[in-house]
């Protein structure tokens, strides 16, 4: 049965991380101490539950959960350095600090490093979340325990209710956007100085004018969509955001 650690300290043990060209020792004490802090475990870097929903809801949130007086938001895996280091460039995942628990040390000290062997990973963190405040857990979400890979308790939006239910959430914006577009480059300049995060769907690469054309009725670009509202091209945002 996984343990919850609710009240109780973290353990305590370095990991050794890859900076640059250079090795250094992170403690649980440099990333603990006198901080309020988020840590979300799940099974694997590049796993599909993981990159498709877990880890970019934190990222997305994270200018949130720090209004909200959070520290830091770590993301740990039982993967080495190299792995983590990648994945978190590929997910262009600035907001959340990547732990390495390359030999489960942390994982199996908070009760949570589970046999996956017959997935071919072999010891992985189970999935779950928690809020530590200064070195002491304060909160945890563990995904119940069942086969498969259950995400239910652990995302980021559960964390935020926990921590504020009346925080304000960012708006979902996306940005259909093609190379070379110069009404494109204004859109995204003006979401920027408003301060909006935005996903930007590159036509050509990401999608195609007919899944445009699908979604919005046009081939123009670009077509800015937020919280689901189509609000047009870079004319129709401008006019949106000074409103």
């Amino acid at each position: 049965m996984l343990q919850n650690m609710e009240g109780q300290p973290i353990p305590s043990c370095s990991f050794p991380v890859r900076d640059g060209d250079a090795w250094k020792q992170v403690t649980t004490d440099d990333l603990f101490k006198g901080k309020k802090v988020i840590v979300f475990a799940l099974p694997g870097a590049f796993t599909p539950t993981c990159s498709s929903t877990h880890l970019p809801r934190y990222n997305e949130l994270a200018n949130t959960f720090k209004e909200c007086g959070v520290d830091d938001i770590l993301c740990l895996s039982v993967n080495d350095t190299f792995v983590m280091n990648e994945w978190k460039k590929d997910q262009s995942a600035e907001n959340i600090n990547f732990i390495p628990d390359g030999c489960g040390t942390f994982s199996e000290g908070m009760g949570m490093l589970v046999d996956k062997s017959e997935l071919g990973f072999g010891k992985r963190s189970w999935r779950y979340s928690m809020l530590v405040n200064d070195g002491v857990v304060e909160k945890m979400f563990i995904e119940p325990e069942v086969d498969g890979d259950p995400f239910e308790v652990s995302d980021a939006d559960t964390m935020l209710n926990y921590i504020n239910p009346e925080a304000k959430k960012p708006s979902a914006i996306t940005v259909f956007a093609k190379p070379g577009c110069s009404h494109c480059t204004r859109a995204k300049a003006a979401l920027e100085k408003a301060g909006l995060q935005y996903e930007e769907i590159t036509l050509g690469s990401d999608a195609t004018f007919r899944s445009l054309a699908a979604v919005s009725g046009v081939t123009t670009t670009p077509q800015i969509f937020i919280d689901g509202n189509k609000i047009g091209g870079a004319d129709e945002l401008e006019a949106y955001l000074a409103a």
